[in-house]
């Protein structure tokens, strides 16, 4: 059976299209491990360094990896809005480093709440005191906002892998304002957040 010559350009092109959609999705799942690892070895190094702080008092107490946690946040947000900016000037190597920055200072963010979360955490309360109180709510809250930028950073990790094929220039930048604006969001959350723990201790 012969093949049309226009046939067989069409299949070559489906061909490039579906490599260049594997390679991808490879460089996602490698860029989206490598974040978890990033976030989840820095927690464990915390945990190693510090330990979980000694509080005598039955109350809220306020992790000190806040307040870092708190910095790295800010700083993702500057990156972002650095990014952003750089891209609608078309300027796309400075753009990418920025994107890439803001990706690796949420894995820091997320390494950094995740061992606070865990210093905050009761270990010698009796299931009763440990799952009412003000504490378990902060915890909640937090958990859930830590929750929520982990999906945030899976969302930046495909924006970085899209900006490395050249998917984003002045005129079609859609997903990184998105990702933009959700880390803004979230840093207002996490601002409401701090300011329940304030009120409560």
């Amino acid at each position: 059976m012969a093949i049309m010559p226009g046939s067989q350009s069409s299949i070559s092109t489906s061909s490039r299209y579906a490599g260049g959609q594997s390679l991808q999705a490879l460089r996602m799942v490698a860029v989206c491990v490598s974040s978890v690892i990033l976030a989840m070895g820095l927690t464990w190094i915390l945990q190693r360094l510090f330990g979980k702080p000694n509080v005598d008092h039955e109350g809220l107490y306020f992790p000190p990896a806040f307040a870092f946690s708190t910095l790295i946040l800010f700083s993702g947000s500057a990156s972002l809005s650095k990014a952003l900016s750089h891209v609608k000037r078309e300027q796309q190597k400075p753009f990418r480093k920025w994107l890439l920055a803001s990706l690796v200072l949420g894995s820091l963010f997320i390494g950094v709440q995740c061992y606070a979360l865990w210093s905050l955490f009761p270990t010698e309360r009796t299931y009763e005191s440990a799952s009412v109180g003000v504490t378990a709510f902060v915890l909640c809250l937090a958990t859930l906002h830590a929750i929520h930028f982990f999906v945030a950073t899976m969302f930046l990790s495909l924006i970085v892998i899209r900006s490395w094929s050249d998917r984003y220039d002045h005129e079609y930048f859609w997903g990184v304002r998105a990702c933009f604006w959700f880390w803004h969001f979230l840093g207002v959350v996490w601002i409401a957040i701090l300011a329940v723990i304030a009120i409560a201790i």
